[in-house]
């Protein structure tokens, strides 16, 4: 059977309430200095872009952000019997609350659901430090040693996890299909996988709003809305025999 890689990106995630970054209406179009919040060295340098982190943490969590119909599509490919494994470039573990099992799910810049020390790597629930920001804790440290507490996600100016990005290159050579949706294939090292994926023989297919740098290599490029575009995309692989 068809191996699937699918690449998400946050314009998967729109639908769902979640803003993206680099599009038109995006985050740090609105607010360029938005960006430092998500910067490790400005992160860990001032209090205050920590609070601003954690107030913007809280507001997402708040929203309480669900699947949408495009992550359903992927869960329903999945279940049909099509081999499917998501590498996603986004932090809110909506392909896991879809359905995905946790091991067909490779989170490349980590995950917003939990917080880790930067000092001993103790790790916790992000809704636990929440409810320290609730209570008054504008900056909540570590309870084990009292260090600086941060969302269990990859800054700017921080190494992907070499494991996670192994295992992602294992999966773009091994795949016979390579979907790249709701990426602007911008950030590296993980816009080069849509390339890694072609370059070894998989059909790429680019879906998303705005041109990217592998528009070129796509067999297909879809500009059509996600939500829409990706159910009709994944019936139609479901059915696609090796």
């Amino acid at each position: 059977m068809t191996l699937v890689a699918i690449l998400s990106g946050a314009g998967i995630s729109t639908d769902s309430g979640i803003p993206d970054y680099r599009g038109p209406n995006g985050v740090w179009r609105k607010d360029p200095e938005a960006e430092k919040l998500v910067t490790y060295d400005f992160y860990m340098a001032d209090p205050e872009i920590r609070r601003r982190s954690w107030l913007l943490r809280r507001s997402t969590h708040a929203a309480d952000p669900e699947p949408n119909a495009a992550h359903r599509a992927v869960v329903e490919l999945e279940r049909s019997g099509t081999p499917v494994r998501v590498i996603t470039q986004n932090v809110d573990g909506l392909h896991q609350l879809a359905g995905l099992p946790d091991r067909k799910v490779l989170e490349l810049h980590g995950t917003a659901r939990r917080v880790v020390c930067t000092r001993c790597h103790a790790r916790s629930s992000m809704a636990e430090a929440l409810e320290r920001v609730d209570a008054g804790e504008p900056d909540p440290a570590c309870t084990v040693c009292g260090g600086i507490l941060k969302a269990a996600t990859v800054m700017f100016g921080e190494r992907l996890d070499p494991r996670v990005l192994a295992d992602a290159m294992t999966i773009a050579k091994a795949c016979e299909v390579f979907v790249a949706v709701g990426s602007t294939l911008q950030v590296q090292p993980a816009a080069s996988l849509a390339g890694i994926a072609a370059e070894h023989g998989a059909r790429l297919i680019v879906v998303n709003a705005e041109p990217t740098p592998y528009d070129a290599l796509a067999e297909e490029v879809v500009r059509e809305p996600i939500g829409t575009a990706l159910p009709r995309l994944l019936r139609a692989l479901g059915g696609t025999r090796a």
